[in-house]
């Protein structure tokens, strides 16, 4: 984080068809053309399209914590997290795993590794924890990839089994250059950036590894090619 002089903008952003629970105050940063995880006992899993306006309260990756709601055809509305911490960094999480009615619950991102971990919920199908990937053979840990601007690993859930996050042509990734997560590529999306860059922050990380001047023409190329 040795480096302050440029100019750029970059998004994170890691569906449904009917109306979502409460929303949220900023809307999925998750690319329209891959939202979707997959279940072998659950089929496709929409992450981005909750809401309406479509995508208002899809699901959204922030800084340390996930917030939002994905849908799955077969088995419902699957919560990511009320976007709002009880310590306004992560979700509590009680050890051991968290039971009906727990409060503070969601799913929780290391910026120093990316991977994630805690659980979210689906009224139909229980917990889902999203560190069950570090458990698997060989281990493929739930986890964003800046570089790659995609989610990689797998989830699990008690009763439905492995959710996959990384297949390699269905999978849920972020639309590098939408910073502001509203669905349009606008000016205001590389001033957001820019913002963010200058002060430090991990999300404007564009290419992963660490600040430097290439995030913003990384960037840049990525918003004037469209995402």
């Amino acid at each position: 984080m040795n480096v302050r002089n440029a100019t750029a903008s970059f998004v994170c952003a890691v569906a449904m068809s009917a109306a979502a629970p409460s929303a949220f105050a900023q809307s999925s940063n998750i690319a329209p053309a891959h939202k979707y995880a997959w279940g072998e006992n659950v089929g496709f899993i929409n992450c981005r399209d909750a809401g309406s306006p479509s995508a208002a309260q899809g699901v959204r990756i922030n800084a340390t914590y996930l917030q939002g709601f994905a849908w799955g055809e077969n088995i419902g509305w699957i919560n990511f997290g009320d976007g709002a911490p009880d310590n306004g960094v992560s979700y509590a999480n009680p050890t051991g795993g968290p039971v009906v009615g727990t409060p503070d619950f969601g799913v929780n991102r290391d910026l120093s590794t990316g991977h994630l971990s805690g659980y979210a919920w689906g009224e139909n199908v229980g917990w889902i924890n999203f560190a069950g990937g570090a458990l698997a053979t060989p281990v493929q840990p739930a986890r964003i990839d800046n570089a790659a601007h995609r989610v990689r690993g797998y989830a699990w859930g008690e009763n439905i089994g492995w959710i996959n996050l990384d297949d390699a042509n269905v999978y849920v990734g972020t639309c590098a250059a939408d910073y502001n997560g509203n669905g349009t590529l606008e000016v205001a999306d590389i001033f957001a950036f820019l913002n963010g860059w200058f002060a430090g922050s991990p999300l404007a990380d564009f290419n992963g590894g660490g600040l430097a001047v290439d995030d913003i023409f990384a960037f840049l190329n990525a918003w004037f090619a469209g995402c």
